[in-house]
């Protein structure tokens, strides 16, 4: 299938309605409005493809930059390529959850997440911490050096407060995480997430979010999720 054939048939699945909530949260044109739930029947057609995936990504329309997202090969990424497609992910739907999911399932993800923790940019810090998110949410916990996530989780108690918002809320998001996910951390998660507090979460033109970790934690644990692991990253 080529990049012509893909981007009608993602203009003919779009919806009106979906594309203002897309806006409503950041996106902004091109874009048709497909919900993800749509796309999974091109997607099955195509399965994995990179140079497909590489030239719908660069389209910036906002359909096909999460189409991309699908039938990528991160395995076949480099770091800079991970870079390349964070430059233009102009806002958190991209970053969180197309980049960043992409990323989880490189061999790669956890030296270029750190790189984007540490790159004091609120998308690429929002990236990192989230790609953190799917990777304890769907790997073996002993894939991760368990005084690393010790050392996050002390990073999020003394600076998530002053974070930008997108940031702090995949920080938060992070908590909540390794709060039920990192069985190894899960009690200093919920400790941690205690002494955060609520996390108040700014949005344009929206009122704030307030966020919760701790509150979330705990209602999994009385639901039986402690050690949930999730069988796939992307959909």
């Amino acid at each position: 299938m080529n990049i012509e054939t893909v981007m009608q048939e993602l203009k003919a699945l779009g919806k009106e309605r979906t594309k203002k909530i897309y806006i409503s949260n950041g996106a902004h044109e091109p874009l048709f409005g497909v919900a993800t739930g749509a796309m999974k029947p091109i997607a099955k057609n195509i399965k994995i493809d990179q140079a497909l995936a590489e030239e719908l990504y660069a389209t910036g329309n906002y359909d096909a930059m999460y189409f991309a997202g699908i039938i990528a090969d991160p395995k076949a990424m480099t770091a800079s390529d991970f870079d390349r497609w964070m430059d233009s992910a102009y806002f958190y739907m991209l970053s969180d959850y197309v980049v960043a999911v992409t990323l989880a399932e490189a061999d790669i993800a956890q030296e270029v997440a750190d790189k984007w923790i540490a790159s004091g940019e609120e998308l690429r810090m929002s990236a990192g911490w989230s790609c953190y998110c799917w990777l304890l949410g769907n790997r073996l916990d002993v894939e991760f050096s368990e005084s690393k996530i010790a050392s996050m989780l002390e990073q999020v108690k003394n600076t998530i407060h002053d974070s930008p918002e997108r940031t702090k809320s995949a920080m938060n998001n992070f908590l909540y995480t390794v709060g039920i996910s990192y069985v190894p951390q899960h009690e200093k998660a919920l400790e941690i997430a205690k002494e955060v507090g609520p996390v108040e979460v700014k949005r344009d033109k929206k009122k704030s979010s307030i966020l919760h970790a701790s509150e979330s934690i705990q209602k999994d644990i009385e639901k039986g999720k402690l050690g949930f692991k999730r069988k796939y990253v992307r959909c």
